[in-house]
């Protein structure tokens, strides 16, 4: 993205001379401060002029107090432009946090959404618009000519699509634990998170998210969850924070039947940010694996979580759970969402017990079922269920975001 952003700059008439691209990492740039590597690279251009610059350092997290610098750099020099990366998300949220306010903005660059896979893979062509009404509005929901097509890629977004580098590449998919391994474990996990916030038993915070990752979707408490990674209650609450901090994972809070929240709510749902992460991790899934569900699931989850102005939540209670639910401003329940991969409720909706309770005692009247490619909506209980393909569902979350995203 910043190449691209390098080459925007060029086609918009920018001097490429005035365009500094430094990677911070290269060692040869340790213990340079940020101005004198920017004033060395001016040197070198052989240019005069005092302002419009274009200064990128790449892997900032490098630096050690880059934001300190960085915030110098910003007052010292205002006619300039100074973009900065890194692939730590939660150290840079975290030091621009504390010095930057008011002079940095953050972008953060989530995983891949499927819209944005279909759109790489240059599959637009089996998408197809089409206007429903839901909830007596017409609305456009993005379907499929050839649904086999699409569940297929499908399949691969969710075993190989956070990444570009990988879907692009068939060697790394050939093994992707090894890109995944180095890429996140290594950097996030055993480097990045452990210097931020002085984690000294890098073991633990491993084997915390490799048993979230392999469990992902699952209702945890603190108490089974400390079980099963073997880490303590208290240095888990911690790690769960420095995790969803580094946009690894989401937690999820529950509601009961009524849709209120619990005042002392022991019980919480993770997921992947990226579905890939557990089929890199272990292995890679087919359509018919009883994992399927959870990891349709937490691909569903990951279209969301790139609605970072937005709140959602599930609901359980004894006997019965809704997979996710939409509350409106008064905090009521006004949408209801069941994610399957199975034909099976489009013919017997009456088998959707937990969904239909929990929607006729919160006066909701058009819930959302996804399937396997089964798609129209059904009429049971004086409810209208909408049933929609899980693939296509996950592409229009994911395409609506972006578009929503844009307005904001």
């Amino acid at each position: 993205m910043l190449y691209h952003l390098v080459q925007d700059l060029i086609d918009h008439g920018v001097n490429p001379q005035k365009i500094i691209f430094i990677t911070i990492e290269n060692p040869i740039y340790n213990n340079i401060l940020l101005e004198q590597l920017f004033s060395y690279a001016k040197e070198a251009t052989g240019l005069k002029d005092r302002d419009g610059w274009y200064i990128i350092f790449d892997e900032i997290q490098y630096y050690k107090n880059w934001e300190v610098d960085l915030k110098s750099l910003v007052d010292g020099y205002r006619n300039d432009k100074f973009i900065v990366s890194g692939s730590a998300a939660a150290a840079l949220k975290f030091a621009s946090n504390e010095s930057g306010a008011g002079r940095f903005t953050d972008f953060l660059l989530p995983p891949l959404t499927f819209h944005e896979y279909v759109s790489m893979k240059k599959l637009d062509h089996i998408i197809k618009p089409t206007e429903i009404t839901w909830r007596d509005e017409k609305i456009v929901f993005y379907t499929s000519i050839n649904i086999v097509e699409l569940n297929r890629h499908f399949i691969k977004y969710i075993n190989f699509g956070g990444y570009p580098e990988v879907i692009f590449s068939e060697k790394i998919q050939e093994n992707p634990g090894r890109y995944i391994s180095q890429d996140i474990v290594d950097k996030v996990l055993l480097r990045d998170l452990p210097s931020l916030y002085g984690i000294s038993d890098t073991r633990e915070l491993n084997s915390l998210f490799t048993t979230i990752a392999y469990n992902t979707g699952e209702e945890f408490s603190l108490e089974t969850l400390s079980r099963e990674s073997q880490v303590n209650k208290n240095t888990l609450k911690k790690y769960i924070e420095y995790l969803e901090a580094a946009f690894l994972i989401k937690k999820v809070q529950r509601i009961d039947q009524a849709g209120k929240q619990f005042k002392r709510d022991h019980f919480f749902k993770i997921y992947l940010t990226n579905p890939s992460l557990r089929s890199a991790l272990f292995s890679p899934i087919t359509p018919d694996d009883d994992v399927m569900g959870r990891m349709v699931e937490t691909a569903i989850f990951a279209q969301w979580i790139h609605r970072d102005w937005f709140n959602f939540w599930y609901s359980r209670w004894n006997g019965g759970e809704v997979d996710m639910v939409g509350l409106n401003d008064k905090l009521k329940p006004n949408w209801a969402l069941e994610i399957k991969w199975s034909n099976r409720y489009f013919n017997s909706p009456l088998e959707l017990k937990s969904l239909l309770k929990f929607c006729s005692e919160n006066n909701i009247d058009h819930p959302i079922v996804t399937t396997i490619d089964k798609e129209g909506s059904q009429l049971c209980r004086d409810l209208t269920l909408q049933y929609f393909p899980a693939a296509a569902y996950a592409y229009t979350v994911g395409k609506k975001t972006l578009e929503m995203k844009k307005n904001r």
